[in-house]
């Protein structure tokens, strides 16, 4: 027996698919596909927080594009271009200082890209009826576990 794929929910094996309470045999499953399921609240808070991530990491170099150009347009009048370079190069050692502290807010939203903004779900053809094995909002797992039932239903299908 081949394990595919195993988590605390699913486990798709050489022999058969345990997932949602369910048990089904390679051997008896016509057709397997996936479809998008209805979104949840749990996505819409995760497409919302992508959104205000993305908006406070916006907003500062936009804030500083301002201040700098105005800025420049005050020292042209002025004629004073030394506080304004003074300026400019306390802005730039504060973003390069800062830089760093961006690990963790990128993070975040690279793990919210990878998880996904719509709910997924497996279905197979088990004895002529449609089950639906699987209903995850996780894109990372969904698709891990997907391509595992592929590649067992493909040897499955080698074997006969």
């Amino acid at each position: 027996m081949t394990l595919y794929y195993r988590d605390d929910a699913v486990q798709v094996t050489s022999e058969a698919i345990h997932a949602g309470g369910h048990v089904v045999k390679l051997a008896d499953i016509t057709y397997a596909w996936h479809a998008r399921g209805t979104t949840t609240l749990a996505v819409r808070g995760r497409v919302l927080g992508r959104g205000v991530l993305v908006l406070l990491l916006s907003l500062p170099p936009l804030v500083a594009l301002v201040c700098v150009v105005s800025l420049a347009w005050a020292a042209q009048d002025r004629g004073n271009w030394k506080l304004a370079l003074v300026v400019l190069a306390a802005f730039v050692v504060g973003g390069l200082v800062l830089t760093p502290f961006l690990e963790l807010p990128l993070g975040w939203l690279d793990r919210s890209y990878e998880r996904g903004s719509q709910v997924h779900e497996l279905w197979v053809q088990h004895h002529g009826q449609e089950v639906l094995l699987l209903r995850t909002p996780d894109a990372l797992r969904f698709g891990q576990i997907y391509r595992a039932v592929q590649r067992a239903i493909e040897q499955q299908s080698e074997r006969r």
